[in-house]
C-alpha cells in the first residue's frame, strides 16, 4: 500500500508519515515548504519506503497512491493571515488536484478540516451536525472558508463520482515538531516560559480550547481512514476536556516550575470564545478517544521545545 501525505513536512503531517511507515506503507510526502519544515522529515530520508516531493499541490502533478491525505494548508492564525491567498487556494485548487489523483488511482481520500469551520460557536460542545457561526469576510475567513470549501468539494466528488472520502475536523493539537514561532497558543506559552518571558494572554483569558496531544490525533486519523463504513462521514477529532487560557497558563507554570508575570492584549477579531468537541461519533464508530493527559503532553512538548530553541540559538549565534 502506498500513501500520499500532502503537507507531510508539517507538524501533524510529519507525525502521520511516521505512523504510516510504522504501519507498513510506502509514503510519498508532498510539501512546498511554505509553512512545513524539511527538518520535520529529515529523519526519514534514509528510509527506502519514504520519498519526498517538494511540490505546490495547486499546480498539476500526478502520483500513485492508494490512500491520499490532504493536510496541506497553513494552520495557525499568524501563518494563514500572512498567506491568505495561498491558504484559500491550497484548500480549493489543491484539494481538487488531490481528489483527481485519488479518483485516477481508485483510492481512498481524507481531508483534514478544522474546528474553525464552527466559527464562534452558538452550540456547545460542537457536534458534527452543527453548521457553524462564521464570518465569510473576516480576516480569518481565508482559513475558515477555505476549509469549508474543501469539505464541500470533497462531498461533491463523493456524491457525483462515488469517491471514497472522509472528513476530519481537527481541534487544537500540540506536541513535538510544533513550530515554536508559529503563533499557536501552546507554542506561544511554552516558548515564552522557557525563555523566562512574560506570558501573553489575549482577552481576559477566559476563552476556552480543548488540547489534543499529537499521537492521539494521529491514532484518530488512522482509525477514520481504516474504517470501511467511514466513507462520506465527518468526524470531530480532539480532546473533549475544555480548558480556559488561564487554566493552561497555570498548568504550564506548574509543570515547568516557573512563576512568570502575565501580559494582556486585546482579543483578535473573530477569535472564538469557546471550543470543545463532542467526540461521541468517533467513540461509537471508531472506538477512539484521546489518552494522553495534558500535563504529560505538555512535559513531552516542552522537552522538545528546549532542544529546538537551543538549536535555533546556536544557529543564530553563528
Amino acid at each position: 500500500m502506498r500513501a500520499l501525505v500532502a503537507g507531510g513536512a508539517g507538524f501533524v503531517g510529519s507525525h502521520l508519515c511516521d505512523a504510516l511507515l510504522a504501519d507498513g506503507f510506502d509514503v510519498l510526502c508532498v510539501d512546498n515548504l511554505l509553512t512545513g519544515r524539511a527538518r520535520n522529515v529529515a529523519h526519514l530520508e534514509a528510509n527506502p519506503h519514504f520519498s519526498f516531493l517538494q511540490q505546490d499541490i495547486c499546480l498539476p502533478f500526478d502520483a500513485q497512491a492508494d490512500w491520499v491525505f490532504q493536510l496541506a494548508s497553513p494552520a495557525s492564525p499568524p501563518r494563514y493571515l500572512e498567506h491568505p491567498i495561498e491558504t484559500m487556494m491550497v484548500n480549493a485548487v489543491g484539494t481538487q488536484n488531490l481528489l483527481e489523483i485519488t479518483e485516477r488511482n481508485h483510492g481512498r481520500f481524507l481531508v483534514a478540516s478544522t474546528s474553525e469551520v464552527y466559527g464562534d460557536p452558538e452550540v456547545h460542545p460542537q457536534v458534527e451536525s452543527y453548521r457553524g457561526s462564521v464570518s465569510c469576510t473576516g480576516p480569518r475567513s481565508c482559513y475558515d472558508e477555505g476549509k469549508r470549501f474543501a469539505e464541500a468539494l470533497t462531498m461533491a466528488y463523493h456524491r457525483a463520482r462515488g469517491l471514497d472520502v472522509r472528513i476530519i475536523r481537527i481541534f487544537n493539537t500540540y506536541g513535538p515538531r510544533l513550530d515554536p514561532g508559529d503563533g499557536r497558543v501552546v507554542s506561544n506559552f511554552l516558548a515564552e516560559a522557557l525563555r523566562g518571558q512574560p506570558l501573553t494572554i489575549f482577552g481576559s483569558g477566559e476563552q476556552t480550547r480543548s488540547f489534543c496531544y499529537v499521537s492521539d490525533l494521529i491514532a484518530g486519523i488512522l482509525a477514520v481512514m481504516k474504517h470501511d463504513a467511514g466513507t462520506g462521514e465527518v468526524y470531530n477529532l480532539g480532546n473533549p476536556l475544555e480548558r480556559t487560557m488561564l487554566d493552561l497558563v497555570r498548568v504550564i507554570q506548574r509543570e515547568l516550575a516557573v512563576d512568570l508575570p502575565l501580559t494582556y492584549h486585546p482579543l483578535p477579531q473573530d477569535d472564538p470564545r469557546r471550543r470543545q468537541p463532542d467526540i461521541s461519533k468517533a467513540r461509537a464508530a471508531l472506538g477512539w478517544e484521546p489518552k494522553v493527559a495534558l500535563e504529560d503532553g505538555l512535559r513531552r512538548t516542552a522537552d522538545w521545545f528546549r532542544t529546538e530553541l537551543a538549536s535555533d540559538a546556536v544557529t543564530a549565534g553563528r
